[in-house]
This record gives C-alpha cells, sequence and structure tokens, in this order.
C-alpha cells in the first residue's frame, strides 16, 4: 500500500473556505486504478502560527497507481482552478507518501490493500 499526505497550513479564518474547496471539488480519483481511499483530516489550530493544520490523505494501491494519478487527465482536471480560492496558506502544502512495510488490516479489507 502506498499512503500519500499533503499538509497544508491555512491561516486562520479561512478554515471554512479550505473544507468549501475540498467539499465541492470533482475530485474524479475513483476513476484511477489502484485508488483505495481519501480523506481530508483537521489537524491542531497552532495559536502562535497562526493557522489550522489540514492533511489530503490517500491510500493507493502501490506508487505506481499514485504516479499514474498525477500524471492523468483527472488530476489535470481535479486541479485546473487551485490557487484562484479564498482560502490563506502559510507556505505551500508539503507532499508527503510512505510505502507500508507492515501493517494490520480487518478480515473484510481487499487482499490488494493488504498486499
Amino acid at each position: 500500500m502506498y499512503v500519500v499526505m499533503n499538509r497544508f497550513k491555512v491561516k486562520t479564518g479561512s478554515e471554512e473556505a479550505f473544507e468549501d474547496v475540498w467539499r465541492n471539488r470533482e475530485s474524479r480519483l475513483d476513476e484511477l486504478e489502484g485508488f483505495i481511499e481519501f480523506q481530508l483530516l483537521r489537524g491542531p489550530f497552532n495559536e502562535e502560527g497562526g493557522y489550522t493544520l489540514f492533511a489530503s490523505h490517500t491510500l493507493w494501491e502501490s506508487r505506481d497507481n499514485f504516479i499514474a494519478w498525477t500524471r492523468s487527465e483527472q488530476f489535470r482536471q481535479s486541479h485546473a482552478n487551485a490557487g484562484q480560492t479564498k482560502v490563506s496558506y502559510l507556505g505551500h502544502p508539503e507532499l508527503e507518501t510512505f510505502e507500508t512495510v507492515e501493517g494490520t488490516w480487518l478480515k473484510s479489507a481487499p487482499a490488494s490493500a493488504r498486499a
């Protein structure tokens, strides 16, 4: 399994606009081979820094499946309006990727997710 997280520092007051961008976008992730799951995560509020931490979190069957997504027409269309929102950020998103070394899955998880 391949885990991809993009971390965003969203300036105080822009949290609702940020969440709305994600709620209202056409993701098209489900059209890609190897896509398993997406979650938008809200992290802690950093009072000193003046931001709330968010992370987009996706699970893929493999790194190759994720790379195929980043090169797809669906990716281009999903990100076409990026930067045209009323969201204020501190810095650029930070991409983090991980390959599963060891894990425990529910018995009902698909075999491909346990590989």
